[in-house]
């Protein structure tokens, strides 16, 4: 698995989710839990994995959504 994202917007986590579900792109979210661990603070971000497989059709999807700035390394 190769890291699309990281951030602490969750928001923005849905929106990744949804866009990568259209586009038939698996994808696990890492480090959702930790909140137990932060304590709800928010401060640790989360990472959006995608198989590397499919990493450069998830980054399209994602630049066609106009959210390339978001993306770990740029297609």
């Amino acid at each position: 698995m190769k890291e699309l994202l990281r951030t602490n917007d969750l928001v923005l986590i849905s929106l990744v989710e949804a866009i990568l579900r259209a586009g038939d792109v698996r994808f696990f979210v890492a480090d959702s839990h930790m909140s137990a661990l932060e304590g709800s603070t928010g401060f640790l971000p989360r990472r959006v994995l995608v198989d590397e497989s499919q990493l450069s059709e998830a980054q399209s999807l994602l630049a066609e959504a106009g959210l390339e700035r978001e993306l770990r390394d740029a297609p």
